[in-house]
């Protein structure tokens, strides 16, 4: 696809990575021999770990020399000799943990599940029985052991002393590996029906077994790097969290880089104190980093006060960039690019991120906070920018990138943006730096990485997301960052806090909800004719492809489809000649800032259960004009209705629903607008029992439908379903004869479901909460599971009526989804934070339960 932006240097042109610090500490070198400032904080002791000069003979990083080198402090580096790499899966001894809610330990094994009690409400809505499944034991960890004897025989199994030690319960796992040997229709069922891939250190027990599927080596978990990107301080706090907490809670390396100083009118008052308070934009810019480091640092270690090590380091566009590690946390880092903001949400503002995008500008000047080490005032251009990002990726080397949304619409009446516009011309830059990251630096250079958007100021339109607990966390968050005590414990002439959104913090009710932008389809899991199972989810902006052969064939995969630019999201869907066809969107960005551009895409297998698929074929987008709504199209939504043809739906920008259809010879029809005013997120679309397509999508008041009147024909006009407002995003499934709706109770965060039918017209019928373990986020559903992101930002699942929700240790990006296999099996999936795929499955059965977690290929790491 055409770009606007050169090659950049490769890390070919970059100084070799440096070795590494003493045990435990971040990875030090010559190329990282950075200007070094004070530690944050009263009492910080002195620094002497590996941020430090690498010694006498170790040159010095020039200032404006275009490249950030070294290693940052959780980068994967060599080790010094002798000395054992450095390892954040423990986390840091002695380190107070973030508070949490509920759930397993931090670093819980993933087989290992908690349950919540019962709700027997769901008991009304199980449809249906499947035969039961004979299953046999599969190798697990002591708290699953435990919950599966108590939900079969009411006791426990006990623990013989004097057993051979395993790891995580791996000795356990090999007895009954034995035993299960032994019994052969066991392992079949085991082989046939439950062949998961295991991300816990039990992998050995089930290895063994003969009929087993090769699982993948025998690997401890990989928690995952997270590197967020944000325009300004405090849009992680307020549109991220609480996946930021999540994270840090769980013992992840979280780096979040803030583009622009925030430096706004440089007043740091409440509203009644801003007319005699005299302007300055360095002591701003430098309150609002005081307010960071004290919001991160309470979220890490409980103390808004623990300190930091501040220090500036060249950038690869030429700049500096201050970089703080949080000293009794070092996996947590904060980078400050410290650009000039726009200083309005909406206003013509050339000197910005925007108007550097659009060439109103050739250069964006810094803006340097009072106390950042980072002394040399800089600027750069539009490619210097997207180096710049470049550079930070290229030493971090995420798996996770979290970032603003790049098209977040206009309102309908005023036409104003409805985030702002530092937000989301800040994603785009994220958006070209990921994709020269991702062309300039090849695979066995960097780990593979998933992204996640998120949905910034309109959040204060849509229904609340969480529940008062979370949202109680997140304001605590928010509480620190604003500095309502104004007691000085940063030791800053500046403040040590945001006093501007002191009078609000919640501001338009941002702590009491978090929405994804994109990546929220539930439908990127599914099976084929042969029992086999595909995965498609977007990694390093192309698709990735998982699959198994049949039901006990071996796992391939990750492997990328051609076609780079692909938008994080992937709907699927099986043709009538079983195919299967993948439906995203895909941006480019053209020669010229008006050639920004978000089209739908597809590509169909070559063949039924072909390893192969075509090359991705162009929707086009109802949103031509980027101007006009910033290309503000969803994710696609896909169906095939009972005569075998195929249509696609998105929301535009303009609040509507709009499809294309395709003929029976192939080809396509035009945008079709279907009406619908308010619609928000991404569509969802199933097949009713009578073959007809119904098509829903959620207001910021409701849940509008549309229906078929019958299958080949278009669809009929909306209609109110008189269902209960929502929060985002919907889930359908065609079952019982109609179509069945998940999704989740404002505030609450419990799951809500009901089946809507379409015989004399679109109905809603027997809206029932089905409990849940708070949350937000899609909600996956096949045959008895349900699953979905609980609080904590882990899996939780419903396996069935009278049995407890259940939560597993996994953290994930997007959303979860769910397929049956067969007549009797359901599979189970996600992407964790580590960018690799994990997989369960279960018996399609009301006494069930899930097999272990296991992941799908070689751990996601930097190869050495």
């Amino acid at each position: 696809m055409p770009s606007a932006y050169p090659s950049h240097p490769g890390p070919s042109a970059a100084q070799p990575w440096p070795q590494g610090g003493p045990a435990g500490s971040p990875a030090a070198g010559p190329g990282w021999e950075p200007a070094v400032g004070p530690a944050a904080g009263p009492t910080a002791p002195p620094y002497t770990g590996a941020w430090a000069a690498a010694g006498p003979d170790a040159p010095s990083a020039p200032p404006g020399s275009g490249t950030w080198r070294g290693a940052p402090p959780h980068a994967p580096a060599p080790a010094a000799p002798g000395a054992p790499l450095h390892d954040h899966r423990g986390g840091i001894p002695g380190a107070v943990p973030a508070r949490t809610r509920s759930g397993p330990p931090p670093h819980a094994v993933p087989g290992t599940a908690t349950a919540d009690a019962p709700d027997p409400r769901r008991a009304a809505l199980r449809t249906g029985t499947a035969e039961p499944a004979d299953t046999a034991d599969t190798a697990d960890t002591a708290g699953s052991r435990s919950r599966r004897a108590a939900l079969r025989t009411g006791t426990a199994d006990a623990d013989p002393g004097g057993r051979r030690p395993g790891r995580g319960g791996a000795g356990r796992a090999r007895k009954r590996a034995r035993v299960v040997k032994g019994v052969a229709f066991c392992a079949a069922a085991v082989a046939s029906c439950m062949l998961v891939l295991r991300a816990n250190e039990a992998l050995g027990g089930i290895g063994h077994r003969p009929t087993a599927a090769p699982a993948a080596p025998v690997d401890a978990p990989d928690p995952g790097r997270v590197l967020q990107i944000v325009a300004h301080p405090d849009d992680d706090l307020y549109f991220m969290n609480p996946d930021l907490r999540y994270s840090i809670a769980s013992g992840h390396p979280v780096t979040t880089v803030y583009l622009t100083a925030g430096e706004a009118d440089g007043i740091n008052a409440t509203e009644g104190k801003q007319a005699s308070t005299p302007p300055n934009k360095p002591a701003y810019a430098e309150a609002r980093q005081n307010g960071i480091r004290a919001a991160y640092a309470k979220m890490a270690t409980g103390d808004r006060a623990s300190a930091w090590k501040r220090t500036v380091v060249p950038t690869k566009g030429g700049g500096h960039a201050e970089v703080d590690v949080l000293l009794a946390k070092p996996e947590v880092n904060l980078v400050w690019l410290q650009m000039r903001e726009a200083g309005t949400v909406y206003d013509s503002a050339p000197d910005s991120l925007h108007g550097l995008w659009d060439g109103k500008v050739a250069r964006l000047e810094s803006v340097l906070a009072s106390g950042t080490p980072a002394k040399q005032r800089f600027s750069y251009s539009k490619e210097q920018v997207v180096q710049t990002i470049t550079g930070v990726l290229e030493q971090y080397k995420p798996t996770t990138v979290r970032a603003q949304d790049p098209t977040p619409g206009r309102f309908p009446d005023t036409k104003r943006y409805t985030d702002h516009q530092d937000h989301f011309y800040g994603a785009r830059f994220v958006q070209a730096a990921l994709a020269a990251y991702a062309k300039d630096v090849g695979p066995e250079q960097r780990p593979h990485f998933a992204v996640q958007n998120y949905v910034g100021y309109f959040n204060g339109s849509l229904p609340r997301a969480l529940d008062p607990d979370e949202a109680k966390e997140k304001l605590d968050i928010l509480d620190t960052y604003a500095w309502l005590d104004k007691q000085n414990h940063c030791g800053s002439d500046a403040g040590c806090g945001d006093l501007k959104v002191a009078d609000h913090p919640a501001g338009n009710g941002w702590t009491s909800t978090v929405n994804y932008a994109r990546g929220t389809s539930t439908s990127w899991l599914t099976s084929d004719k042969e029992h086999g199972l595909w995965a498609f989810k977007v990694l390093d902006g192309q698709v990735a492809v998982w699959h198994r052969s049949g039901p006990i064939g071996a796992w391939s995969g990750p492997r990328l489809l051609p076609g780079t630019g692909m938008d994080p999201g992937v709907s699927t869907v099986t043709l009538p000649d079983g195919r299967i066809a993948a439906f995203g969107t895909r941006t480019s960005f053209g020669a010229r800032p008006t050639d920004y551009r978000r089209e739908v895409v597809y590509a169909v297998q070559k063949g039924p259960g072909a390893p192969e698929f075509g090359d991705w074929q162009s929707l086009g987008t109802p949103e031509t004009v980027d101007e006009n709504w910033t290309s503000d199209i969803s994710a696609p939504a896909v169906s095939v209705d009972g005569t075998g043809q195929l249509a696609a739906y998105v929301r535009d920008g303009a609040g509507g629903l709009r499809g294309r259809v395709q003929a029976a010879n192939g080809s396509w029809g035009p945008w079709v607008q279907y009406g619908g005013t308010d619609l928000h997120g991404t569509p969802a679309t199933a097949t009713d029992g009578a073959g007809r397509r119904m098509v829903f999508a959620a207001t910021t008041k409701s849940v509008l439908g549309w229906v078929q009147p019958k299958p080949g024909a278009p669809l009929g006009p909306a209609t109110a379903t008189g269902l209960p407002d929502t929060t985002l995003p919907l889930t359908a499934e065609g079952r019982e004869g109609g179509v069945r709706l998940w999704f989740r109770k404002p505030g609450s965060g419990n799951v809500r479901t009901a089946l809507v039918t379409g015989d004399g017209g679109l109905k809603a019928n027997g809206l029932t909460d089905l409990g849940g373990l708070q949350g937000f986020g899609a909600v996956t559903a096949s045959g008895h599971v349900l699953a979905g992101r609980s609080a904590g930002g882990r899996l939780g699942s419903d396996l069935g009526s009278g049995r407890p929700w259940e939560r597993s240790p996994l953290m994930f990006v997007g959303a979860p989804s769910a397929t049956t296999t067969g007549k009797d099996m359901v599979s189970l999936a996600v992407v964790g934070l580590d960018a690799r795929l994990y997989v369960t499955s279960s018996a399609d059965d009301a006494n069930a339960h899930l097999a272990p977690w296991l992941p799908v290929g070689p751990r996601n790491v930097t190869p050495r």
